[in-house]
């Protein structure tokens, strides 16, 4: 079975590492593996069990602490390794911190793709942090909201979260959002449960005034086949791919259940085919966020690739 990787990620002080402090003190962390670039930004000394080396730490509720000194594939490897060894205890999920101006695409791209990294872990969630007082003021902080599956609003005891709440939901409605003062959320609100489903979100398509991003939805009423959708994704991500920021979603394609299709701009997770679907409700829904395109040019694209395949 596959190890299942958390990336935490957020803009310069939007509270990422204060969160990040307060969930590593959880008995719930237990048997979690954590990548940071600091270990002493994360204030994890007063909880310290013992060091097990220079750059790992293991804390009194399990929990593995361990500095990134590179490549992160690299650290996945050696964590893999350190524990078949017995060196460092088992653990069943990895936790990576990113910095403030990271990119998170790249990083989704190393777990995807590096052949050894994808054998032994599996991408759960990106969790992104947003600070309620300033938002989304740089384009950094819009990519990385634009790509979580976990949005944790912060500092909410010093302003009103209703605008950023709004925007976050004109940028990314696939998004479940969470709030937080002082770094207070249970591990179990980021790391446990399902996503939304689809079919179920509102749309509000006019981009925000801060950023051109945008969320929409293309609904189909005809089973899709599953080989044009895959070329007709293929293609219009390599075509438009910088625009294509996040596609996620839930396909028809003529089976008991439906195909669950998660992808951050070049890179697609590989798609679940999932035994049966939850109600009556056998539409497929994809949700895109990107710029630069609207529904009706996806929706008669795709519609084109499925009609030459003989469906619809």
């Amino acid at each position: 079975m596959k190890t299942p990787v958390v990336l935490l990620t957020g803009f310069l002080g939007s509270g990422k590492t204060t969160l990040l402090s307060r969930l590593l003190a959880h008995p719930e962390m237990g048997e979690t593996a954590v990548i940071v670039n600091e270990l002493g930004e994360v204030a994890v000394d007063h909880h310290l069990l013992r060091r097990v080396d220079e750059r790992t730490v293991l804390l009194r509720n399990g929990c593995l602490c361990c500095a990134l000194r590179g490549d992160l594939a690299d650290e996945l490897r050696d964590l893999l390794g350190r524990r078949d060894r017995g060196e460092i205890p088992p653990f069943g999920r990895v936790v990576v911190e990113t910095t403030g101006l990271a990119d998170p695409v790249p990083i989704v791209y190393t777990l995807l793709s590096e052949p050894v990294v994808k054998h032994h872990f599996r991408l759960e969630r990106v969790v992104t942090t947003v600070d309620a007082q300033h938002g989304l003021r740089h384009a950094e902080s819009v990519k990385q909201a634009a790509v979580a599956d976990r949005l944790v609003v912060t500092k909410v005891d010093t302003a009103d979260t209703g605008p950023v709440r709004a925007e976050l939901r004109r940028l990314n409605p696939a998004a479940e959002v969470v709030e937080a003062s002082f770094g207070d959320v249970a591990p179990s609100q980021l790391f446990g449960g399902g996503e939304p489903d689809p079919r179920e979100l509102d749309f509000d398509e006019a981009p925000s005034h801060d950023h051109e991003l945008h969320a929409l939805c293309l609904t189909f009423d005809v089973p899709l086949d599953w080989t044009a959708f895959g070329i007709w994704l293929t293609m219009l991500l390599q075509a438009r791919g910088e625009d294509v920021l996040r596609v996620k979603g839930l396909l028809d394609v003529g089976a008991d259940g439906p195909v669950l299709v998660n992808g951050v701009q070049h890179v697609v997770h590989p798609p679940e085919h999932l035994p049966e679907w939850p109600d009556d409700d056998r539409r497929s829904r994809l949700v895109f966020i990107g710029r630069g395109f609207t529904r009706d040019e996806l929706e008669r694209s795709l519609a084109a690739f499925n009609s030459a395949a003989g469906r619809g």
